[in-house]
């Protein structure tokens, strides 16, 4: 484990003071095009110099025809180009004194053995010049708190707290929307390709060092250090969660990955095995493993299993009930003095057993502030689960009724959705236990939109909810397991 993110070998890719392209061109089809667009667009701001044996200018920015012709030595070589031609270019930004380089270009082990031999060619021009690398056959990295994007998908979520690691470029590249969906973003995103050089060990490493990165997330199709992997995760654990998403365990899974990075996968149970030893949270799909971040990133973590559910009506808690138990979690009876606190805002047609439901309640307001403040102090609750919902239409249907005009009950209702997530959203964060939102209604609904914008988990219903909070309760127990 490096003491300082600083001596990291991806400290200076993710972070770059400068930067040489090659493959960036005026043709705006090209993939080192995009990378070089998908940079400026994120706001970078330190020289870039493009690296072209024809074009005088690139994008606005002064081509040179070789890198030794630089005006100085960029920490950074960002490499798209054929693939015979990249272990030459290697060797000539190693004797330019450049120390890191992304190579994007494909066509190594992952295609056979005569890619092989052009990465063993690669491999050895790197080392000559003591030079780390990113990739082959990867897309590149993503630093949002340091507005840098080599990545050839323009990315335009603000900085989020989700570190990750990808041996697929397209769970880096592709998450930007999916992730910015929730108002959810990584802070840091290395796609590693065939790891010749860096690998995910050496990410995981730079991820627990890294001040933006409060979770991590991993998608493995094979780990080729695994001793290494175990130590630096047990030591990491304790301290930041990591969740990883394992694929090759089946044997298509497996044929899977050897054609893509060509990685060689190992038996399932052997990964269960190298996670449970290693303390690291296993995920069983790309959204499971978000939601687990989401979650682990924005809210305390439980200290029992122990669960209260609060609805609107029957079915969304008779499901999350049953959702629960399926992942490990209790639902305990609530405590005789919460219930009579829950006497002043529950109708006689409601129920306080739990789930508890509500049906409708005396005061809107209550269910989504004082009702859930009285639960989180029952003695007998580790977690909220909330099922969440306010209809536009609805709450614009009541503003009519104090008979302003539309336009005016139109601002109404928007101010009064507005305000109301930003306070439950405080309130849900602020919490000292977890309170985690489900909800049927998407990010299509003003209430839920806000929510996301306010920072508040909200899970698209009740099993990705209570697997969620499943996972955190896991990692409680890992985190207090590894820190005897």
């Amino acid at each position: 484990m490096t003491d300082r993110i600083e001596d990291s070998p991806l400290y200076r890719i993710a972070n770059p003071r400068s930067i040489a392209i090659f493959g960036a061109s005026n043709k705006f089809t090209a993939m080192g095009t995009g990378i070089l667009s998908s940079i400026k667009q994120m706001g970078y701001d330190g020289p870039i110099y493009p690296v072209h044996p024809r074009e005088e200018t690139v994008q606005g920015h002064k081509a040179y025809s070789s890198v030794l012709d630089l005006p100085e030595t960029p920490d950074l070589a960002i490499i798209v180009l054929p693939t015979p031609v990249v272990p030459e270019v290697m060797e000539a930004c190693g004797q330019k004194g450049i120390g890191h380089a992304i190579v994007v270009s494909g066509g190594f082990r992952e295609v056979g053995p005569e890619g092989a031999a052009l990465e063993k060619q690669l491999n050895e021009a790197a080392a000559r010049h003591n030079m780390r690398f990113l990739g082959p056959n990867c897309i590149g990295a993503v630093n949002t708190h340091f507005k840098f994007n080599a990545t050839f998908l323009p990315c335009d979520h603000p900085p989020g707290f989700i570190g990750m690691a990808s041996q697929s470029g397209s769970f880096i590249t592709q998450m930007f929307d999916y992730l910015g969906r929730y108002n959810l973003g990584f802070s840091t995103g290395f796609s590693v390709g065939n790891e010749a050089s860096v690998d995910i060990v050496d990410c995981l490493e730079y991820l627990a060092k890294c001040p933006d990165t409060r979770v991590i997330a991993l998608y493995i199709e094979s780990i080729r250090r695994g001793r290494e992997f175990i130590d630096a995760a047990r030591k990491i654990v304790p301290h930041k969660p990591v969740v990883a998403y394992y694929v090759g365990g089946t044997e298509a899974g497996g044929r899977a990955g050897l054609s893509h990075t060509g990685a060689l996968a190992g038996a399932d149970r052997v990964y269960d095995g190298v996670f449970r030893q290693s303390g690291v949270i296993r995920a069983h799909s790309i959204e499971e493993m978000f939601d687990i971040c989401w979650c682990l990133g924005t809210t305390a973590l439980p200290r029992g299993n122990r669960v209260v559910i609060q609805t609107h009506s029957g079915g969304p808690g008779a499901v999350a009930a049953d959702a629960c138990a399926r992942n490990g979690l209790e639902l305990p009876s609530i405590e005789d003095q919460t219930r009579e606190k829950l006497a002043e805002y529950i109708p006689s047609t409601g129920s306080m057993n739990n789930p508890v439901d509500l049906t409708f309640t005396k005061r809107n307001l209550d269910y989504f502030v004082d009702i859930p403040n009285v639960l989180l102090q029952d003695n007998n609750v580790d977690a909220l689960m909330v099922y969440m919902m306010m209809p536009r239409r609805m709450v614009l249907m009541v503003a009519e009724t104090t008979g302003v005009s539309m336009e005016e009950a139109k601002t109404l209702a928007a101010q009064f959705i507005s305000d109301q997530s930003r306070q439950l959203a405080d309130s849900m964060r602020n919490a000292k236990k977890p309170w985690i939102g489900y909800s049927y209604y998407s990010a299509e609904s003003d209430f839920i939109q806000k929510l996301y914008e306010a920072g508040a988990p909200v899970l698209p219903g009740p099993n990705r909810a209570a697997r969620a909070l499943g996972a955190m309760h896991e990692y409680g127990q890992l985190r207090e397991k590894l820190s005897k």
